[in-house]
């Protein structure tokens, strides 16, 4: 079937995109599904940084690459295997398929499958398949979901059912920006009920792991961000403090707001002085988690007495 997706032929094209350009929409062939794959209706899709650091070369992935990994979508056809779900169920797209066998996902931690990295890297499904191609040239799938187009084929490990009660742009979401800021903070970290919580960057990941703060029971939680314009969105969500990361005592504030420091500080920002600001406000036997992506070539300065 034909399908238009959104096309990357080049990463680290010069700045600005509005001038050069690097996506295009094209229109492809989309391969039927095969065994543990589905063919799923785009429903609606996020803009994700990540998707930043493809086109800029910061996260290499191999090209031409369908782009897109976060949205929300409905079952149009399963493959073979994939009987569990069926035409018309909505699904959220998850963009680390675990297989369930390997050694990580046996520990459950599904999110490190190792062969979910493996085809990630490079551009194929979980089976190990490319089902998109424009003019007999195969196309990459962008860690196994490509959905910045019509349609797309996923492997049944990369899709999620879920209820229809919400809208598609807010469940759009659920597969990145919830799945990664919750997981860090309730998962990763293992926030417990009464604990002090600090988020750090004020992103789509950064405001769902406040979220995920709130949700899990927090005595207190504070949001930094350079942006103050942010400040209104993250108490709207639960947080009972702002602080401005510019401010050269924004350490200071967030030790005294939490009497002496947090038991959990979360950055989410993706520079080096985030992060550093989050070791900075953990107290004594507390913990550091950061689920961001900042340049590959960035190096953290930390003093080994701090750990």
């Amino acid at each position: 079937m034909k399908t238009r997706v959104s096309l990357l032929s080049q990463m680290g094209i010069k700045r600005p995109y509005t001038e050069t350009k690097p996506l295009a929409i094209m229109e492809a062939d989309l391969g039927e599904p095969g065994p543990d794959e589905i063919l799923v209706k785009i429903l609606a899709a996020g803009v994700c940084h990540s998707d930043l650091s493809v086109i800029n070369g910061d996260r290499p992935r191999p090209t031409p690459l369908a782009l897109g990994h976060e949205a929300v979508g409905e079952v149009v056809k399963t493959g073979k295997g994939s009987s569990d779900l069926r035409p018309g169920q909505r699904v959220s797209m998850v963009f680390v398929p675990s297989c369930g066998f390997c050694v990580c996902c046996a520990e459950g931690r599904p999110a490190l499958c190792e062969p979910g990295l493996e085809h990630n890297t490079n551009g194929s499904l979980l089976s190990g398949t490319k089902r998109i191609s424009i003019n007999g040239e195969v196309i990459n799938h962008h860690l196994g979901i490509s959905c910045f187009s019509d349609y797309a084929v996923c492997h049944r490990r990369s899709l999620v059912p879920i209820e229809n009660d919400l809208s598609p742009t807010v469940q759009a979401v659920f597969g990145c920006a919830v799945l990664t800021g919750c997981g860090a903070v309730l998962n990763t970290a293992k926030l417990h009920a009464g604990e002090r919580v600090a988020i750090i960057g004020l992103g789509g990941v950064g405001l769902s792991a406040l979220l995920g703060a709130h949700a899990g029971g927090a005595r207190q939680i504070i949001a930094v961000d350079a942006n103050p314009g942010r400040e209104s969105l993250a108490r709207e969500l639960g947080a009972d403090h702002f602080v401005n990361a510019v401010e050269p005592d924004a350490a200071q504030q967030v030790k005294t707001l939490s009497a002496g420091g947090v038991h959990l500080a979360a950055e989410f920002a993706g520079v080096m002085p985030a992060l550093e600001l989050a070791i900075e406000v953990t107290r004594r036997g507390g913990r550091t988690v950061t689920a961001a992506l900042p340049n590959p070539s960035d190096r953290l300065s930390l003093a080994a007495a701090r750990l």
